[in-house]
Order: structure tokens, then sequence, then C-alpha cells
């Protein structure tokens, strides 16, 4: 009688995972969509047209990316550090990477504001030596999303790094390749598709971020407003369907940015050879 290749429990454990997926992914999701029907091709467009909403997306996801991508660099040296460095209060520091995770968003937003606004400890020192103010402007966004972020990044490749086989390394510098060498041949093909994974969750975290952000970013129309708060705008103005088709189209936006992402990700690691 042949095996079958389906491991026991299979079919209850898709079971569960659809019932999941459809209760609390795709019922929201489609009364988002559901909802955005009442509106007409014309309105739709008109709204996503209006200048203040097109400020807000600029801002959002230009935000977003610029501070995953900073993320994803900072990440990969602390992750390095962590793994490679042994130093005198590294669980402390380690520890501290998470904090983040733990502490409520508009915590995190209010001790920004406060360390970088114009009288705050870092942010006077910083107007002062360069005339660039952080909070209330758009860089104070950028600033929320690096805090929130950088753990997504380091959290995903440092378990990749204490993985990584040591004896590549050594045989690359057996074979005579320098240590920056040896970190661009060997080392980085194989951190990078983690590295990306890494950015790819710090940018989907910054994209809806809000409470951290709301403090620090001043909030004013066309220059540092974010989309979550356009969208609570106009649910408190019982604008539903505005809100609900600028909702659906930070979703549609989020979705082919993350599709692009991911299909980068797998280019990576078929080319490297993981795949």
């Amino acid at each position: 009688m042949p095996q079958s290749h389906i491991m026991p429990g299979f079919r209850p454990a898709l079971g569960f995972t659809l019932l999941y997926l459809t209760l609390i992914v795709l019922i929201p999701l489609s009364a988002l969509l559901l909802k955005s029907l009442n509106l007409s091709l014309e309105q739709f467009w008109g709204i996503l047209t209006n200048k203040r909403v097109i400020a807000s997306f600029q801002v959002s996801f230009g935000a977003a990316l610029i501070a995953a991508a900073v993320a994803a660099a900072l990440g990969f040296v602390i992750a390095w550090t962590l793994v490679r460095y042994p130093f005198p209060g590294k669980k402390i520091f380690d520890a501290l990477i998470d904090l983040p995770f733990a502490l409520p968003t508009a915590v995190a937003g209010i001790v920004l504001a406060t360390i970088y606004e114009p009288k705050g400890w870092v942010g006077k020192w910083v107007i002062e030596a360069t005339g660039v103010q952080i909070a209330f402007k758009p860089l104070g966004i950028v600033f929320a999303l690096i805090f929130i972020g950088l753990p997504f990044v380091v959290r995903t490749v440092e378990p990749v790094l204490q993985e990584f086989d040591l004896a590549m390394e050594e045989a690359a510098a057996s074979l005579g390749a320098s240590r920056w060498q040896a970190f661009v041949k060997v080392i980085f093909p194989n951190i990078l598709p983690a590295t990306i994974t890494g950015f790819a969750l710090a940018f989907a975290r910054g994209v809806g971020e809000y409470g951290s952000v709301i403090f620090i970013a001043g909030n004013m129309p066309y220059i540092s407003e974010v989309v979550p708060l356009l969208i609570i705008t106009k649910l408190e103005q019982y604008d539903y369907a505005g809100a609900t088709a600028i909702g659906l189209t930070m979703l549609v936006i989020s979705f082919l940015l993350l599709l692009l992402i991911n299909s980068l990700q797998w280019w990576v690691r078929r080319r490297s050879g993981q795949l």
C-alpha cells in the first residue's frame, strides 16, 4: 500500500489555517472592499487625487522606505556585533533591542518627541550644530519609524548569522581571500535574504504606524501628515467612504510593494543557491 506523503494532522491544520485567514484577514478586507464599492469610479478617483491625500501618501510611503532602508543597514551592523563580538553588558544591550516591541507606541512617540523637539536634549544640540530640526518635521517621522523598525531587522538577521557555517569563511581565507572579499563573496550573499526580509517587515510596520508618529510628526497637512492620521480624521468627520477609499488604496500599494520585495528576496535566494 503506497504511503501518503501528507503528514498526520494536515487536514485539521489546514482547516484551522483557512478559518483563521477567513475570520481575521479575508472578511475584514472584504468589508473594506465592499464599502469602497459604494463609491463611483469618479468619486473614488476624486478622493485619491485630492492634494492633501497625495501629500499624505508621499509622506507615509517615503518615510517608511527611508526608515526601513536605514533600519536594514543599522540592524545588520547591530546583529553582526551581537553575534560576532563579546563585550561587557552584551546581554543588557541585546535585551534593549526588543524594547520597541514592548513599549506602547504612544509612549514611544512622546519620548521621541521630548528628546528631539527644538528644546529637547538631542534636538537642541542638532539644531545648534547643523540647523536641522527633527521633531515636528518629516525627518521626525523617519526617526520614529527607525526606532520602531530596527528590532525587526536585528531579530531577522541575528539567527541567520548564528547559523552561518564558519567553515565557509575559513575556506575563503585559506584560498587567499581577504576579510573584505570573504564578507562580500561568501557571507553577505547568505545574509542578504534575511536582511531583505527585515527590511520588508520594517517597511510594513512603518507604513501603518500611528501611535509613535503623531506626537513627533507635527501633523501638518501637506507637510508631515501621515495616511493613518488622515484616515482617523475622515472617520471623525463621519466620512466613512473617504476613509475606506484611502485605506483600500493604501492596502493595495502596500501589497504590491511587499510583493515586489518578496520577489526580490526569492530572486536573491535562487541566485545564491539557497533554493
